[in-house]
């Protein structure tokens, strides 16, 4: 890891990444993509190191409270996570300024800190999102070797449910001719369905590829699924959007168990939701004795 002094660490939306490249080793990271003029090696994390510091300086100059959003690009429980606490000391300043946060990861960790999650969520919204993407903690160890397999995933969902934290599953990527069957999918709802989550994020059933990222997946097919880079060739060229021809199919059962369980999965409705900043107002009730 290197670290490197930024001038802000919030976009204007309110996103915050406070690390840049990952340790999880997905085979798919579309993060590894050349657009996003990472000037080092994916692996080599880059840690913003005045990140705190500037985060409190923006929230406590910031004239309304918000949403903070993280997660999105980098990971905020890479493994340097476990000894840096950056991100641990950044959930401290929204509990402390009384700010939302919507907090999306692989990895286990995050149990670490629910404790200020659980304050968070008192005061105002706090909404954890997980992706998972395959049922089969084996074939998981392949595509995310370096993170907690599903199941310790799925484990995390069920604490959050019991400490009445709303979460939002990203079912995404399904990768074509790996994991895109009803199995799977049927498999991933089933861990949704018992966590009580609040929402499953998807769009279609597929992965996107682009320069970068794409020559790492044909890379790590090759390791592990010998043949199938030329089957993505010859079927999507290179293409930026790779969708299973099982699509149709798998999106009809997530809309028809989401419906029958109660579960949101619409993506407009689902950030628009984790955009939606909540106060929590505690109202003791009072006796008559307190107005004499």
């Amino acid at each position: 890891m290197h670290y490197k002094e930024v001038k802000a660490i919030l976009s204007p939306s309110n996103g915050m990444n406070l690390y840049r490249g990952c340790s999880h080793g997905c085979i798919y990271c579309d993060a590894r993509s050349t657009c996003y003029n990472m000037q080092h090696d994916f692996e080599d994390i880059e840690v913003k190191a005045n990140a705190v510091e500037l985060l409190e300086k923006t929230l406590a100059n910031k004239r309304n409270k918000g949403m903070i959003g993280t997660g999105a690009m980098s990971d905020p429980y890479l493994h340097i996570e476990k000894e840096l606490h950056h991100t641990r000391r950044c959930l401290e300043l929204i509990d402390r300024y009384e700010y939302g946060l919507a907090i999306q990861t692989k990895s286990d960790l995050i149990l670490r800190d629910l404790d200020l999650l659980k304050s968070i969520n008192e005061k105002t919204k706090c909404v954890v999102q997980m992706t998972m993407t395959t049922y089969d903690d084996e074939l998981c160890k392949i595509i995310e070797p370096n993170v907690c397999v599903t199941s310790k995933r799925a484990e995390v969902l069920n604490v959050m449910r019991d400490n009445g934290i709303p979460t939002i599953v990203w079912m995404t990527p399904i990768l074509p001719f790996i994991n895109d069957t009803e199995e799977n999918i049927r498999g991933l709802i089933k861990f949704c369905v018992e966590a009580k989550v609040y929402g499953i994020l998807l769009w279609d059933m597929g992965v996107t590829l682009r320069e970068g990222d794409r020559e790492y997946f044909y890379k790590k097919l090759d390791e592990h699924f010998p043949g199938l880079k030329r089957r993505y060739i010859n079927t999507y060229g290179n293409q930026y959007m790779i969708t299973s021809p099982n699509n149709d199919k798998l999106m009809k059962i997530v809309r028809e168990e989401c419906q029958k369980h109660g579960i949101v999965c619409g993506s407009d409705v689902l950030f628009s939701y984790m955009k939606q900043f909540e106060t929590k107002v505690n109202i003791e009730q009072m006796s008559l004795f307190d107005f004499l």
